[in-house]
């Protein structure tokens, strides 16, 4: 569970007692200014009040303030954040920056967010509420030392909160310390054992420790609360906790084997209303999850490198079932990647190397124990069917590597993979008939494997014919728009923790294709990604600095990393 925002409703009780707002209009004030009632009926006796023009200064606030808590109930955070604007103009208070501040948070605006509650702390008195809701603002931005920092003050502070146990014990997690994690949770579990988020959390863990089977009976106890009874603490999105529930019970199932109740759970998943960033991203991981298993493959040959197989047989070929899951414990140490190069494209201009980078980083991969599942020059039917073969392949995996080589363009700021069939023209459907890299992303988020995406895509506009074939068979040079920095990341369910995307250079930019068999990326990347004992994130720095020397600087790789500790593809 990613999101737990608690609201100064008590304080803001005390400070904007107002018993004339009581009496406007009959029952109009009670109805807008008490935290129990229904999100419409509030909103609108809020409006009733506000039209009749008789409160100014802070009585006023305080009706922006409750709308604003309508609003909030209902997911509406743009309207949250309008309506504590106008009480923070009239009247500004601990309570409206939280609220504010708790509204951001949801929009995934973090350093706005923590901006408010920066202000909130600064009014005073200290509030333990207020430095819970910042340690989760911090945690959101991937900070989380600082985060567990002020989760330590909000329990110091008080009152004793199940949810900043249970938010530390995430960062704790999220530092790789699982012990630490789990004790915190198991005492949330302890102050507050109606709540299901804690065990939501605490399944994640279990999950992440292999044991699957605690995993279900947490998540399955958790559903049963979160129907039980509707959630104690306003800011909680209507639906956020079954819906993430569900998904992590279908990751679960999933990772044992049991598809039919992995496939029912996704399906509970997409049932709720997503309104805060971290459902919504758990509903597209859930949506992903269930089309792959439920919705058949066509049984379409790979075309792989005579030389380099395939390592990975089709789990659907032909069929809509995967294929067995390993015997619960095996996967633990599971490594797996997906590596596609296109070059020979029919309908645009065709790429030299593409085809030997991915051969040279796929051998790379397979000599430090990957199992790779190798595309050469896909077309649609058979580059969809591969992604969705390894896919469902990853769910049982620690370790999940993906690179592309190959054309790939930014349509309205999402990125997409182009087969070696597609014949781009604008103004039609042009997506239907690429891959889109969001879809890769959201069928390998759950929390508990880490990702690497490794984007060598083209960076010009295969769709511009005539300056494409100016290019002079060189990957990208065109000064055209390249592919977007992943919108995705940093935002949802796991924040795209544990996840790690390089391009070939940065966003908006242009990537070689280079003179010799391999473009210089590739090149780089292939000599350093299996040097032993080398972190990650220092072996693309390796990698960066390699590129812009061969380049003359022309081109600078980039990379986004949200990883919950140091990670080695290759053994010490």
């Amino acid at each position: 569970m990613r999101r737990s925002i608690l609201l100064l409703t008590a304080l803001a009780a005390a400070l904007w007692s107002a018993p004339s707002l009581a009496q406007s209009r009959s029952q109009l004030g009670p109805l807008c200014t008490t935290d129990t009632t229904p999100a419409d009926q509030q909103i609108d006796a809020c409006n009733k009040i506000i039209a009749l023009k008789v409160f100014t200064g802070e009585k006023l606030a305080t009706i922006y303030f409750w709308r604003a808590v309508g609003w909030n109930k209902k997911g509406n955070y743009g309207q949250v954040i309008a309506d504590a604007g106008e009480a923070i103009k009239l009247k500004p208070d601990v309570a409206i920056y939280n609220l504010r501040g708790s509204a951001y948070y949801d929009k995934g605006e973090y350093d706005i967010a923590i901006a408010d509650f920066n202000d909130a702390l600064r009014i005073g008195p200290p509030s333990g509420i207020v430095f819970h809701n910042r340690g989760n603002a911090w945690r959101g931005k991937g900070e989380y030392a600082k985060a567990i920092a002020d989760y330590d003050a909000s329990i110091k502070a008080g009152p004793k909160s199940a949810f900043s146990y249970q938010n530390r014990g995430i960062s704790k997690q999220a530092l790789g310390d699982l012990d630490g994690a789990m004790a915190d949770i198991n005492e949330a579990v302890r102050i507050d054992p109606s709540l299901p988020q804690p065990l939501v959390n605490r399944a994640v863990i279990w999950r992440t420790k292999g044991d699957i089977d605690r995993a279900i009976s947490d998540t399955t106890e958790a559903i049963r609360l979160a129907r039980a009874k509707a959630p104690v603490n306003i800011m909680t999105p209507p639906g956020s906790v079954l819906i993430s529930a569900y998904s992590q019970r279908g990751f679960a199932h999933e990772a044992k084997g049991d598809f039919i109740n992995a496939k029912q759970d996704y399906a509970a998943a997409l049932e709720g209303k997503a309104s805060d960033a971290g459902s919504k991203s758990n509903q597209a991981a859930a949506r992903v999850r269930l089309s792959l298993l439920t919705e058949p493959t066509p049984p379409a040959p790979r075309n792989t490198a005579s030389d380099t197989p395939s390592t990975t047989p089709s789990a659907a070929e032909g069929s809509a079932s995967p294929a067995p899951a390993p015997v619960q414990g095996q996967s633990a140490t599971r490594r797996v990647a997906l590596v596609i190069g296109n070059s020979a494209y029919q309908h645009v201009t065709a790429l030299p190397n593409p085809v030997n980078d991915a051969r040279a980083i796929a051998k790379s991969l397979r000599d430090i124990g990957f199992v790779v599942d190798e595309g050469i020059d896909l077309d649609r039917v058979q580059m969809r069917s591969t992604i969705r073969d390894f896919l469902r392949d990853a769910a049982r995996a620690q370790v999940a590597v993906v690179y592309y080589a190959g054309h790939g363009v930014a349509v309205e700021g999402r990125n997409y993979l182009v087969p070696v069939d597609v014949a781009l023209h604008a103004g039609s459907r042009m997506t239907d008939a690429m891959v889109e890299m969001d879809t890769i992303m959201a069928g390998l988020d759950d929390q508990v494997r880490t990702n690497i995406l490794i984007m060598d895509a083209c960076r010009n506009n295969p769709m511009a014919a005539t300056q494409v074939a100016s290019a002079d068979a060189h990957r990208s040079i065109q000064a055209t728009s390249g592919l977007a920095a992943p919108a995705s990341l940093g935002a949802g369910a796991t924040l795209g923790a544990g996840t790690l995307i390089a391009y070939a250079t940065a966003p908006g930019q242009v990537a070689l294709d280079g003179q010799g068999v391999n473009s210089p990326f590739s090149a780089a990347l292939s000599r350093h990604i299996g040097t032993p004992g080398l972190e990650v994130q220092q072996m693309l720095t390796r990698v960066r600095a390699e590129v812009v020397a061969a380049t003359k600087s022309r081109q600078v790789p980039w990379s986004n990393s949200s990883l919950l500790g140091e990670v080695y593809l290759a053994e010490k």
